[in-house]
């Protein structure tokens, strides 16, 4: 029944380690795997990628179904599960909150948060041990610095997790984004025997955090309308995209707006950053910390950078011009991408001839793997691809990057909507970690990395242990 994911379900293999086997499993552009009971294609050739999520995008709009249909959960709701027109309205509704502009309004709610988190992981190292260095699991350091960047940036709330340990905004994330095996097991079952799931009432997150959010969102609402307040933030946003439906004189296609759906884009940027943002900022560590000429490099940009500063706030056009971060940033991304696995659903019959001759029938309703962990470990797309090396990335080398072959964030209309958010994200806490710390290993650190067989999540089995010593 559990067709090619039975090792996912059972534990014995990482999300990245399946991937790279079912990726390797054969040679040809397209092949047909079992997604439980579903047979389903996956896609290696990047031109027929390329056809799929660009030029035939019309086709291939849509995600499967997982946790129901979109009235029924906040997941559900969310722009990631919305389809056809009701994706495309939101998506247009959202993007205004992730360009430029807006990301550097935020910028100064982001340096805030990692300038403190910075200043805790000192005031511990102080405490300690001020000679030797701090050795800490950087997963909970991290965790608690996206879940304090959510909070400001998205909920407009203040709860600072390092000194409120056990505040309820980060205590729901952590609960929301543990996969335990049973729910590994509820994810699988409700991407095919949904119905059966909602009959027998079995709600993939418990009702006691998504009732959390919903009034965490419709309480602040509620206050910013009755108060008169404005805040650079994704709330902020929705009560606009609302208002404007509700007026007089709605712009084209608008829509309204039920309460499920303002607290679901919420909720989605919560659960998406939760984690993954915070597995990219460990995994981009710990390469720091095993390559220590590439932090010795990166250090020095840093360095250039403060000097420019002189003495002044770090600010996001400084952050966005440092070449080499972004180099690593993006090498990182590309041994470990946070998205291993992605998915299409056709919506339209179509036919593709084939690298080999061959014709290729996909069906409305017929379902496309799209292995980005392959792709990005694939010999013949980059040499030597377990290496890590941010020259792959450098201005004399991006050119020769394969079209369709990188795409951490997904690819073509349907990508990830918050990309920049996430990289700004991590940028600035490496910034402020590497300028006053000297990333070394701690005595439980894992070299080579290895994921855990966990299920999603990109964590090696032991933790991401990391020493730190004070450069000061």
């Amino acid at each position: 029944m559990f067709g090619s994911m039975l090792d996912l379900i059972l534990k014995r293999k990482s999300v990245i380690d399946l991937v790279l086997d079912l990726y390797n499993e054969q040679n040809g552009p397209v092949y047909g795997i079992f997604d439980q009971r579903q047979p389903v294609f996956l896609v290696r050739d990047p031109e027929l990628l390329k056809q799929i999520t660009v030029k035939d995008f019309d086709h291939f709009v849509n995600h499967r179904t997982v946790f129901g249909d979109d009235k029924d959960n906040l997941f559900g709701a969310s722009l990631f599960m919305m389809k056809d027109s009701r994706w495309k309205d939101m998506r247009t509704t959202l993007s205004p909150a992730f360009t430029g502009s807006k990301m550097r309004q935020m910028f100064q709610l982001m340096n805030k948060v990692a300038s403190g988190a910075t200043d805790y992981l000192r005031q511990q190292q102080k405490k300690e041990n001020p000679s030797q260095g701090l050795e800490i699991d950087v997963k909970n350091f991290v965790t608690r610095y996206s879940s304090d960047i959510i909070a400001s940036t998205a909920f407009g709330i203040e709860v600072n997790s390092f000194e409120n340990y056990n505040n309820e905004f980060y205590l729901t994330g952590k609960k929301v984004t543990t996969f335990t095996f049973s729910q590994n097991l509820k994810f699988f079952f409700y991407i095919h025997l949904r119905k059966l799931m909602k009959l027998l009432g079995i709600e993939f997150f418990d009702k006691k955090s998504t009732e959390y959010f919903m009034s965490l969102v419709l309480d602040a609402m509620k206050y910013r309308k009755d108060h008169n307040i404005i805040r650079p933030d994704m709330i902020n946003m929705l009560m606009e995209a609302r208002d404007m439906s509700n007026s007089d004189n709605p712009k084209p296609h608008s829509r309204e707006w039920s309460d499920v759906d303002i607290v679901g884009q919420c909720f989605l940027f919560f659960f998406a950053g939760f984690e993954t943002t915070a597995s990219l900022t460990c995994l981009m560590a710990h390469e720091i910390m095993e390559n220590s000429e590439i932090q010795e490099k990166l250090l020095q940009e840093i360095q250039e950078a403060e000097n420019s500063l002189d003495g002044k706030p770090l600010t996001y056009e400084v952050i966005q011009n440092m070449r080499y971060m972004d180099m690593i940033t993006s090498e990182t991304l590309r041994k470990w991408p946070v998205m291993s696995i992605i998915d299409r659903l056709c919506t339209q019959d179509i036919t593709y001839d084939l690298v080999n001759g061959q014709k290729l029938e996909i069906k409305k309703g017929d379902a496309i793997l799209i292995p980005i962990a392959g792709l990005h470990r694939d010999p013949d797309n980059y040499e030597r691809p377990d290496k890590f090396d941010p020259e792959r990335f450098s201005e004399e080398n991006k050119d020769n990057i394969k079209p369709f072959t990188y795409m951490p964030f997904g690819i073509g209309p349907r990508n990830c909507i918050a990309s920049r958010f996430a990289l700004l994200e991590t940028k600035v806490l490496i910034y402020y970690l590497l300028r006053d710390f000297l990333f070394q290993p701690a005595k439980k650190s894992t070299i080579p990395l290895k994921i855990e067989s966990n299920g999603f999540q990109l964590v090696p089995k032991n933790g991401f242990w990391l020493k730190f010593v004070s450069r000061h």
